[in-house]
């Protein structure tokens, strides 16, 4: 069992290379579920997420923290998904936050520029230059948002197992790498990774309950106990320590470990 990451700028046919691999597979193909079941789950609109997840942060958000809040809500949302693993991802960011768990496969779908200004202007029904406009204006906020969040740019090839460049490679050939990358033992779910990602998916859900009320928190999690960061000011608030242990309880449905550390 292993997961799939598939990350891909517009029109590069990684959306294909996903379906495909997934029904190859027999594994669930996830992109826009992960923004519905964020939306629902915590009753934010998808236009929010998904301007979250596409636009660089802008002078605003860094004051308001909305773009953090909403993003914790995707994190959550994806790691309830891919928990159980057979899963084929190919939304945004799953690159970053899958990042360090061994079972997970990260691959990068890439193609020449001119190719995917062909594919919008045929989609679209709108001119080379309009296309081009557009796809270097989504390049460029995916890239800051990677920047700006986790200062890693979206097109370094440090975050992915694989690059593959749909020209000479067709659709069915990338496909049939990953399938056969998915063979190796490192890309196989073991306990110690199982457990990696239980950790990063109960830390995930925690911050995503305590985002609303403490948007900076910084939350971590280990054997299933969880660490909380809060700033110097909050560190030794009863008031503020009771209310973080109750959204924990609240968010996870049962008691965990809660321990404090001071953030700056």
């Amino acid at each position: 069992m292993s997961i799939v990451t598939i990350s891909r700028g517009s029109y590069s046919r990684g959306k294909e290379v996903a379906e495909k691999l997934a029904e190859v597979l027999g594994y669930k193909c996830l992109s826009r579920d992960i923004l519905l079941k964020a939306s629902q789950q915590f009753d934010t609109p998808e236009v929010k997420l998904i301007r979250a997840i596409h636009d660089a942060p802008s002078i605003l958000d860094r004051f308001t923290f909305g773009k953090e809040r909403y993003v914790a809500y995707i994190r959550s949302a994806l790691f309830q998904q891919v928990q159980k693993d057979n899963v084929v991802y190919h939304g945004l960011a799953g690159h970053y936050f899958l990042h360090g768990i061994p079972h997970v496969l990260k691959v990068r779908i890439i193609a020449d520029f001119e190719d995917r200004v062909k594919e919008e202007m045929r989609r679209e029904n709108i001119s080379a230059k309009e296309a081009a406009d557009i796809l270097k204006k989504d390049d460029n906020e995916r890239r800051k948002w990677g920047l700006q969040l986790y200062g890693i740019d979206t097109w370094d090839a440090n975050l992915y197992d694989l690059i593959l460049h749909i020209q000479t490679l067709r659709v069915a050939d990338a496909v049939d790498i990953i399938r056969c990358a998915l063979e190796r033992p490192c890309f196989k779910t073991t306990p110690q990774s199982q457990k990696i990602m239980d950790d990063l998916a109960l830390a995930a859900q925690v911050k995503a309950a305590l985002s609303e009320d403490f948007p900076t928190v910084q939350v971590s999690a280990k054997d299933g106990e969880v660490l909380v960061g809060v700033k110097m000011g909050q560190f030794e608030n009863t008031e503020v320590a009771e209310r973080i242990r109750f959204l924990t309880r609240k968010a996870v449905g049962f008691d965990v470990s809660v321990n404090f550390t001071m953030t700056s």
